[in-house]
């Protein structure tokens, strides 16, 4: 009879040899996860635009593509003899499009043609004199003003470092409120330069040799570095 109430009684109790471990669990201390926590910081340095980049170009209207070829050819031929005088500037035939006009018919009444030159120099004195004496013929349809490779790794290294020590700082400063050690969990850095262009006036059509040379204000451009990523308190 007490045999068949312990088989029949259900086990209310762990077995022994599992209390141990269980005391293992009680002990071991509670590990608090680490914060993260996401900074940005930006820096910016500025930088000398010692880089000109024009584009002239000839336009005409007439009846035959024929015609305006020969009259729009010899523009563009006679402004690369006179920039090859300039030694310091670089030159590069652009585009060049021809396009019908036509009547309110639908036939085409006239043909327009249009063909660009690049220009490009580290002399801005070179360069604005000889768009002076091209704006003779041709018209200036777009000048950018822009830092050098050159100078503009320069500018961007300085302002990288100026940025990471910013983020350092900022890093600090939340640790230090907090009361919290930290460490730099990920961290990426971007680039992006602002070019400023600059506002410029056409010199007004003369005689050739009185032509005076295109005023040009170089100025500087912003070069800017963001830094972001992940601190991790501890």
């Amino acid at each position: 009879m007490f045999y068949r109430i312990l088989r029949n009684t259900p086990q209310l109790f762990l077995p022994i040899r599992a209390l141990p471990l269980l005391a293992i669990f009680a002990a071991a201390p509670v590990v608090a996860e680490p914060t993260i926590v996401e900074l940005a910081a930006e820096a910016s340095r500025p930088a000398a635009n010692d880089l000109v980049r024009a584009v002239v170009s000839a336009e005409a209207a007439g009846v035959t593509p024929g015609e305006l070829a020969a009259q729009v050819n010899s523009q563009i031929a006679n402004a690369l003899r006179i920039a090859n005088g300039y030694a310091s500037v670089k030159t590069q035939s652009g585009g060049t499009n021809t396009y019908p006009v036509y009547a309110k018919n639908g036939k085409i009444e006239s043909w327009r043609m249009r063909s660009q030159l690049a220009l490009e120099s580290r002399d801005t004195g070179a360069l604005s004199e000889l768009l002076g004496k091209l704006q003779a013929t041709l018209g200036v349809s777009n000048l950018v003003m822009e830092p050098s490779p050159e100078t503009r790794k320069k500018a961007e290294d300085a302002a990288m470092l100026d940025a990471l020590a910013a983020f350092r700082e900022r890093a600090n400063v939340l640790a230090s409120a907090l009361g919290k050690p930290y460490r730099i969990k990920q961290i990426s850095v971007n680039t992006d330069g602002r070019i400023v262009q600059p506002m410029f006036r056409a010199a007004p059509k003369t005689m050739a040799s009185e032509i005076a040379p295109m005023p040009v204000e170089a100025g500087e451009s912003q070069i800017s570095v963001s830094v972001s990523g992940q601190v991790e308190l501890q």
